[in-house]
């Protein structure tokens, strides 16, 4: 929702347009490298209470309401991240998680991917994956982050805050990935970590 690119490039989810001057002033602190941690961390939970989503439409649709259908050359990672959920939901959720849809994002550029969760349920939605994460850095990465993403799911599904929080942060242990994602997408080195949460 908040990050800076290793070019110094701040990108900031539109909803936060609307914000009042304590949450910007939040995004400053949050960004500033200079900053302690303690003070990262509190504009982060200004941050992430802000509703930005009242404030943007959620789902991007077509205007008769439904989403484009996907392009064929995706299909084939469409159907490998389908089987890859299901294997992970067995093997570290109990079976336990719903299926849910995936689409792949041509626009991503400082995301490796993200969970779309629905704006009056705050149900999951769907799940976005970057294509250039899919492109340059090969399946075991994309497992990663699609299990990141399945952790936000869990966290909703429960009826959890989605956030990386403790809850988050023991949940990732548990199942063996990283707490918070490491890398820009179309970059094989590692920056500062980027924050993924819910569109």
């Amino acid at each position: 929702m908040v990050s800076l690119t290793g070019r110094k490039v701040l990108r900031v989810h539109r909803g936060y347009a609307y914000a009042p001057d304590d949450v910007l002033s939040a995004i400053v602190r949050f960004v500033d490298p200079d900053s302690r941690r303690s003070v990262q961390l509190s504009a982060e939970k200004a941050l992430l209470a802000y509703p930005v989503e009242e404030f943007v439409s959620v789902a991007r649709r077509t205007r008769g309401g439904r989403r484009p259908a996907p392009r064929r050359e995706d299909l084939p990672f469409l159907r490998e991240l389908k089987r890859r959920h299901q294997e992970l939901n067995v093997r570290h959720f109990g079976g336990g998680l719903a299926g849910i849809a995936f689409r792949i994002s041509w626009k991503m550029r400082t995301r490796l991917g993200e969970l779309l969760l629905d704006r009056r349920t705050e149900q999951p939605q769907e799940i976005s994956i970057s294509r250039r994460h899919l492109l340059r850095d090969g399946w075991d990465e994309v497992e990663g982050t699609l299990l990141h993403e399945m952790i936000h799911q869990w966290q909703a599904e429960s009826g959890h805050s989605v956030d990386h929080g403790k809850l988050f942060r023991d949940k990732a242990r548990e199942v063996g990935v990283p707490a918070r994602a490491v890398r820009i997408v179309g970059s094989r080195q590692a920056r500062r970590p980027l924050r993924r949460r819910r569109v």
